[in-house]
């Protein structure tokens, strides 16, 4: 009879936690297996605001401990992927009614200097009466305060772990749900399900259930006699329209109901707007905004814009829920965003770790917190090793972003600045493996629009873990946005005349 293949760390749920919490153990030795149902990010960690931030409203709740990690985890991962992270400015409006100018003024130097700033320019007052702003708030808005925070490519930075992951050993898979585990002792048995239906086990010493909006439902594999009802899932949706204003600054607007909502420049032609807080209930897959959120989203900025927007005017939307733990709270904007563990391993028995809650920005240290519960046991290694690590091509300097980029231009002359400016954006240090022998841009085989490639292609099949045309054109970046229907139908049919050669 076969014996199914063992492992020490089964990590079910392809997000950034997931993702993050792989690539630490495969760092420290430990032999994974990250299974995820869907494409990695499919879901919460693609449809997040983009932000690697403190969390400036936090402070409002006195969520002290999780700001000032969540402000020194900034600037480390800034350091660690500054292709696919980078600084942003963003200028909060003082509005009469709302918080005082004092107590927006004390919130900003408590975020300025509790996580130990060092790269980011600190907080300064602005004149929202001198351009760039004068044209784009209303004439009331007189003065704002301008403070620091960093953009992510939210979806990337979650394959980047993976793929790192899986170079330092691990075994990622994506289109495989775990859809039953067994503790038998020390040992935990996983059946695992491919796309095609396929079911295989495996077994592993412990397993991380990272799944996300799911966490419960995994939960309910592995104890079935238990009641899981650990999850508030909380609903964040998102607006993009064309360009709303010029310049690189983003806005943060204070609403009436306590709540903030950003104004972002978003791919260079438009801007981000978001987020709601919906109290979610029901299927966490396929989630599409609601008239009454675009309604909210659109109020919300038309207190501050001197141009008034409608949701008809937008031209994309995504949504997705934050499965975050349930602390009983009475409002969905006040329920914590710190990350909680619960941590199942009876005397002699294989353990289960699950994971509620956190937020991108302190992925790398709730993995860090994960295994260090799991080295306890045995399961892994100790000694944390990825504070300062970068992520595969971000081995460039922090400083020296422009430089790279002229250097890179330079080598590929032929190459349209463009063109370069994205794949340096999205792939870093790699850009010139992904080029490879090219010579010209002919070389880089079939254009689809956009500037995507057949080369590019065919690199993120070999390295990314895609499998369809969504994989490319929404998570490994969005340049779905810049095709036409027609371009992105290119794509798919391209996809579907390889899939036989598609791993």
């Amino acid at each position: 009879m076969h014996n199914p293949q063992s492992y020490d760390l089964l990590v079910v749920g392809g997000g950034i936690n997931g993702a993050g919490i792989a690539r630490d153990a495969a760092g420290r030795g430990a032999k994974v297996l990250l299974c995820e149902k869907d494409d990695l990010a499919s879901h919460t960690s693609s449809a997040s605001t983009k932000l690697v931030h403190g969390g400036l409203r936090y402070l409002e709740h006195y969520e002290f401990r999780l700001v000032r990690e969540s402000l020194i985890e900034r600037e480390r991962l800034l350091g660690m992927a500054p292709h696919i992270i980078w600084p942003l400015r963003f200028v909060l409006p003082h509005d009469k009614g709302l918080r005082p100018a004092w107590l927006l003024r004390l919130g900003l130097f408590m975020y300025d200097y509790i996580g130990g700033r060092k790269i980011l320019p600190p907080t300064k007052t602005v004149n929202l009466r001198a351009l760039p702003h004068a044209d784009v708030l209303e004439e009331r808005l007189v003065k704002g305060f301008e403070y620091s925070d960093c953009w992510v490519e939210d979806s990337r930075l979650v394959v980047l772990n993976a793929v790192d992951a899986a170079e330092r050993g691990a075994d990622v898979r994506t289109r495989t749900e775990c859809t039953a585990l067994t503790r038998d002792g020390d040992i935990w048995s996983a059946t695992l399900t491919h796309a095609d239906g396929a079911a295989e086990t495996v077994t592993a010493r412990a397993v991380v259930n990272a799944a996300g909006p799911w966490v419960d439902a995994v939960l309910g594999r592995a104890k079935p006699d238990d009641a899981h009802n650990n999850l508030r899932l909380v609903k964040g949706s998102h607006l993009v329209f064309p360009k709303l204003y010029d310049g690189d600054h983003c806005y943060i607007f204070q609403n009436k109901d306590n709540r903030i909502v950003f104004a972002i420049p978003y791919e260079g032609e438009f801007t981000l707007v978001g987020t709601t807080d919906q109290a979610f209930e029901g299927d966490p897959n396929g989630i599409d905004i609601s008239a009454e959120e675009s309604a909210y989203i659109c109020d919300a900025i038309n207190e501050y814009l001197a141009t008034d927007v409608t949701p008809d005017g937008a031209i994309w939307s995504y949504a997705g829920v934050r499965p975050l733990y349930d602390d009983k709270s009475a409002n969905n904007s006040t329920v914590t965003r710190d990350y909680v563990f619960e941590l199942d391993a009876p005397a002699g028995e294989a353990p289960i770790l699950s994971i509620f809650g956190g937020k991108i920005t302190t992925y790398r240290k709730l993995a860090e917190h994960a295994l260090h519960k799991l080295s306890k046991l045995g399961i892994v290694e100790a000694a944390p090793w990825t504070d300062g690590a970068t992520l595969p091509g971000g081995d460039i300097d922090v400083h020296g972003w422009g430089t790279f980029v002229a250097t890179m231009q330079s080598r590929y002359a032929w190459c349209p600045p463009a063109a370069m400016r994205r794949l340096c954006r999205a792939y870093g240090s790699l850009t010139a493996e992904l080029i490879g022998d090219a010579a010209d841009w002919a070389g880089m085989g079939q254009e689809f629009g956009a500037g995507l490639t057949e080369r590019e292609i065919r690199f993120v099949i070999g390295k990314e873990f895609v499998k369809s045309a969504d994989d490319v054109l929404w998570r490994r970046s969005k340049l779905g946005l810049h095709m036409t229907a027609d371009q992105r139908a290119e794509v798919a049919e391209w996809f579907a005349q390889h899939q036989a050669t598609i791993a």
